[in-house]
Formats: structure tokens, C-alpha cells, sequence
């Protein structure tokens, strides 16, 4: 007499899935059964699915669907001592810019089976060496952290990594080798981008200058960007006013500032060290009947959406967002797969001219 076997209904399957997390896992021998197919086949479509017959393809993802397999990456990792995942430090995930670096970066990796462990320091340098220090207990094939200022502990935590040969990088920075701590470095020169607002603005007549900082103590990179377009206006022999935006909201900060600015000597020109302040004081210009760019121009950083819409809309610079991330896959990707030596990556940036200079 012979057995026919029906496939169980999918509250079973459910049932039996919960049942089987009861008492352990679902094995890969469990997906097998399940598709009617090896071990060894499964592995193959876990590795590359294209390699595996369409047919047989379907039955193995509707298997592990119904058993809720999930590969165990941890012995994978204790097998060969390092995970197929990049780990990635930056200083805020709320932020645009850094958004789209991430998502450059996590597109270069994924193309070739890696994925992304992503941390926020909130641009506290002791937050970031905490995390580098958890990050690191996962064995990250590579790390990628954003500039080059760093706490001795987390400079230490760096080191010891490269010197254990897990590839490091530093993003949206770029200095000279005896300025840099010996990673290699894919982004740009941030004093270059101050000066060159400096110069566009002095280029237009401007004499009285006015650049607002951010007011977080380490955003450096903003930092770096007042003190090249401080040094441009005072060279030139502008008339020079630098002023940290407060704490709290931006487009509030740059509202604030622009008001403080023109409680004093007014300038006919400020440079932001963000989009967000500089749209806020925008608006308060409007606000107030100042009439930008007549009787004061206004020129921003980021290339957010926003400035487009304003009218009139924002000068800027633009960065090299995504492609930052995407230039740090790649080198990566190149360093772990064919053992190419990490080397530092210039990327340009842009200069928007809009109707707000």
C-alpha cells in the first residue's frame, strides 16, 4: 500500500516552526527535507541563487520561508576568524549627508555579499571609542570611521585593528600623509571648501564677512571650513566676524544667528557651516524685508533639497555624498578580495552658484 504524503497546512508549518525554536534552530538539513533537495544544494543557492535551477530555487526559498532558517554567520566566523560585514562609525544617522554616504557604502558591499554594522556617535569621540571597542568583538572584516580627530583610546583601538590586518578608513576627510594618522582617507579638504566660499563671496565685492559655525564642539569638519574662509577674508582684508550657532533646532540656529549678526556692524555676506542654518536665516532675512541677495548673500553647505526650493534659492557647496561611500566600498572590497594596498581618495566637491550670492 502506498503512503502518500501531504505537505502540512500553514498553521502547522507555523506550529512546528515555533515548536522547533522551543527546543533549537531550524538546520540547514531541516530546509533540505523540507525542499526535497541535499544539504549541499541548499548551501550552493545560500551562496549564489543563480547557480541553482529556477525550479529548485523556489522550493528551497519557499523552505526556508516555512522553517525560518537563518544561516548561522557566528560559526562561519569563528571557522575563519573574520565576518563578512563592514562596520561603519559616523557622527549622526538623522543627518542627510552621512545618510547618503552610508547608503553609497552599503550599496558598493552588498554587490559583493557583505553587509553593513552601522554605529552613531552623536560627534562625541568617547561614544565613538566605546563603540569601536563592541564593534570590533563581532570581528568586522573592515572598519570605517568618519575623520581623522579620534580619542588616544579610540587611535589605539584603530591601530591595533590595522596592525591585525582589518582593513581601516577614514571618511569625508582628506589631508596631507603627515597630517593623517596613517589610514587612508576617502573625502575632501574642508579648509579648501571655506576658502572657496570665502573667495566666491569676496569675488562678488563683499568686505564684510560672517561665517556661522556649528555649535557642536566636535564637528570638526565645520570647524575646518570657518577657519579656511576666516583666513581667506582676513587675508583679503575683509572685515571678519566668526559665530557659533546656538544649541537646538538648525533652521531655529540660523534664524538666531542671522539676528545676532545684525544686532552689531551688519555684513553684506555670511557663510554657513550647514544648508539648515543658512535656510533658517534666510527665512528670518525674508522675515525681516532684508533682500537677499540685494543687501545680504547668503551661501550654505550640503546641497539639501530645501535650499533648491527657497526662493531665491540657495548658493552652496555640494558634497560628495554618496560617492564617498561608494569610493570606501570599493576599496575595501578590493583590499579583501585581491589584497590590494587601501590608498587615499580625493574626491572633488562643487561649488553651486545660485541666486541667494
Amino acid at each position: 500500500m502506498q503512503t502518500i504524503k501531504k505537505n502540512p497546512s500553514p498553521a502547522a508549518s507555523i506550529a512546528t516552526a515555533r515548536q522547533r525554536r522551543g527546543h533549537g534552530r531550524a538546520t540547514l538539513q531541516d530546509v533540505a527535507e523540507r525542499a526535497g533537495v541535499t544539504a549541499i544544494t541548499v548551501s550552493r543557492f545560500l551562496r549564489a541563487p543563480a547557480v541553482v535551477a529556477a525550479e529548485t530555487a523556489q522550493r528551497i526559498e519557499a523552505a526556508l520561508l516555512t522553517t525560518g532558517y537563518v544561516p548561522n554567520k557566528q560559526a562561519g566566523q569563528l571557522a575563519s576568524g573574520h565576518s563578512k560585514m563592514v562596520a561603519a562609525i559616523i557622527p549622526s544617522i538623522a543627518n542627510s549627508i552621512f545618510a547618503e554616504t552610508v547608503q553609497g557604502l552599503a550599496d558598493g558591499l552588498q554587490e559583493a555579499g557583505y553587509e553593513l554594522l552601522l554605529t552613531s556617535t552623536g560627534y562625541s569621540r568617547e561614544r565613538e571609542q566605546g563603540q569601536l571597542r563592541a564593534v570590533l568583538g563581532w570581528f568586522p572584516s573592515a572598519l570605517v570611521v568618519t575623520g581623522r580627530h579620534h580619542s588616544e583610546g579610540a587611535l589605539a583601538l584603530l591601530r591595533a585593528a590595522q596592525a591585525a590586518r582589518t582593513p581601516v578608513i577614514e571618511i569625508w576627510d582628506q589631508q596631507p600623509a603627515e597630517r593623517s594618522n596613517g589610514f587612508a582617507q576617502v573625502g575632501f579638504n574642508h579648509a579648501d571648501v571655506g576658502r572657496a566660499m570665502a573667495e566666491h563671496l569676496l569675488a562678488q565685492g563683499h568686505r564684510r564677512l560672517a561665517y556661522v559655525d556649528s555649535g557642536v564642539s566636535e564637528d570638526f569638519r565645520a570647524h575646518e571650513r570657518g577657519k579656511g574662509f576666516a583666513a581667506t577674508a582676513e587675508a583679503a582684508g575683509a572685515a571678519m566676524r566668526l559665530l557659533n550657532a546656538p544649541p537646538g533646532d538648525a533652521f531655529d540656529g540660523g534664524r538666531l544667528a542671522l539676528a545676532e549678526l545684525l544686532a552689531g556692524e551688519p555684513p553684506s555676506a555670511v557663510a554657513f557651516a550647514n544648508d539648515n542654518f543658512a535656510c533658517g536665516a534666510l527665512l528670518e532675512a525674508q522675515q525681516r524685508g532684508i533682500p537677499v541677495p540685494g543687501q545680504l548673500a547668503l551661501i550654505g553647505f550640503g546641497d539639501f533639497a530645501i535650499g533648491r526650493q527657497l526662493r531665491p534659492a540657495l548658493t552652496t557647496i555640494r558634497p560628495p555624498r554618496y560617492e564617498i561611500g561608494r569610493s570606501a566600498a570599493a576599496l575595501l572590497l578590493a583590499a579583501l578580495q585581491q589584497g590590494a594596498p587601501l590608498a587615499a581618495q580625493s574626491l572633488p566637491w562643487e561649488l553651486l552658484l545660485r541666486d541667494s550670492t
